[in-house]
């Protein structure tokens, strides 16, 4: 996990520097609010908004090499640029633009995982949003693991009032009812 948090601190910086507007998720959030597991790159929520992505997705990809061919097409058409550390790690960069990710990126707070390495994270409430929306088999044990530590300080009506129209617009209603579900299990 150090040589995963060290790229993550790198990628921070650099996106400091530019004052861009982002926050970690994934296995790094995980890392904070949930369960630790073993995570294998980086993921990052940019603030690009719709039409501005070519500008941030160059300057990305002149610091750091792209993880596919046709990286730039790819996150274009799809709104994820996938990178790499030099020395192979993944780096995921979500391209974001809609409301939730604007709420969800101001929301981000800084946490420190190792002496030295503090980098903002989503809120758990973000990241259960996040996790129920993706609706995959891992996403599911990652929300259970942030109901396990944190269950009794989670804004339940902040997490189904953002996760609700997502799900909508998915046509994916049933991610809602098995989040409550598992809320239930775990009161």
């Amino acid at each position: 996990m150090r040589p995963l948090l060290h790229l993550a601190a790198d990628l921070d910086q650099f996106l400091l520097e530019r004052g861009w507007r982002y926050c970690f998720i994934g296995g790094v959030a995980n890392q904070r609010w949930g369960r630790p597991r073993t995570t294998v790159d980086v993921d990052v929520t940019l603030l690009t908004g719709m039409g501005e992505e070519e500008g941030f997705i160059d300057d990305l990809l002149a610091h750091y090499p792209p993880r596919i061919p046709e990286a730039r097409s790819f996150a274009l058409e799809h709104r994820v640029l996938l990178l790499q550390s030099p020395d192979g790690i993944g780096i995921d960069i979500s391209l974001g633009a809609i409301a939730f990710e604007e709420k969800m990126v101001a929301r981000a707070t800084r946490f420190e995982f190792l002496p030295g390495i503090s980098l903002p994270t989503c809120s758990a409430e973000d990241f259960i949003v996040l996790k129920a929306f993706a609706d995959r088999s891992g996403d599911w044990l990652d929300i259970e693991g942030v109901l396990t530590r944190r269950q009794g300080d989670l804004d339940w009506d902040y997490i189904v009032s953002e996760l609700t129209p997502l799900a909508d617009l998915k046509e994916a209603s049933h991610i809602v009812i098995r989040l409550q579900r598992l809320r239930e299990d775990h009161s």
